[in-house]
């Protein structure tokens, strides 16, 4: 079982939220305002909060854009992730990504199974690596934003997380 070490200083990250919808603004994207909540309240600074259309080139070329601000560890966007036509969130994170992090999305559904069941063979939720930036691409549920940070980004973003966690991979995601 994971623990936390309190004998490692916590390191604040930068994070960047993008709502990726055709219908949110700021004032209704209630699963933007629980991450940045949820962010926040842990520790971490949010350096960018946007909104985005649900548009492959327009995500794809918002999140290279991010990879490029020097102020963003991690971007974590909600939304654009089911089956429908316009949802293309995995498709435009695959078009850019260095790496996957299959196991995020793997570990994602396994806990949104307990919650609702077969249903979560809807979401494709996924994580990946581009140009040094973690990427995690979840539902825009503000339930399956809490399920992706309560259970698995709130620990993976720590330090203090053991036996391991992305943070202490920070200095290595650029090396060839």
């Amino acid at each position: 079982m994971s623990k936390i070490d309190k004998n490692i200083k916590f390191v604040s990250i930068n994070i960047g939220v993008v709502t990726i919808s055709d219908t949110r603004t700021l004032k209704n994207d209630k699963s933007g305002d629980f991450l940045k909540e949820r962010i926040k309240n842990f520790g971490h600074n949010i350096t960018k909060r946007i909104i985005i259309k649900d548009d492959v080139k327009l995500i794809k070329d918002t999140f290279l854009k991010l990879s490029k601000n020097k102020n963003i560890d991690v971007v974590i966007s909600t939304g654009g992730t089911g089956l429908t036509g316009r949802d293309s969130t995995p498709e435009a994170i695959k078009l850019i990504a260095n790496k996957e992090i299959e196991g995020f999305g793997e570990l994602f559904r396994r806990i949104s199974f307990d919650k609702i069941g077969t249903s979560t063979i809807q979401s494709r939720a996924i994580g990946a690596i581009v140009e040094g930036t973690y990427y995690f691409c979840l539902p825009g549920s503000t339930n399956a934003c809490k399920d992706g940070w309560d259970e698995i980004l709130k620990y993976q973003l720590d330090i203090n997380h053991k036996p391991c966690n992305f943070v202490e991979l920070f200095p290595r995601l650029k090396e060839k």
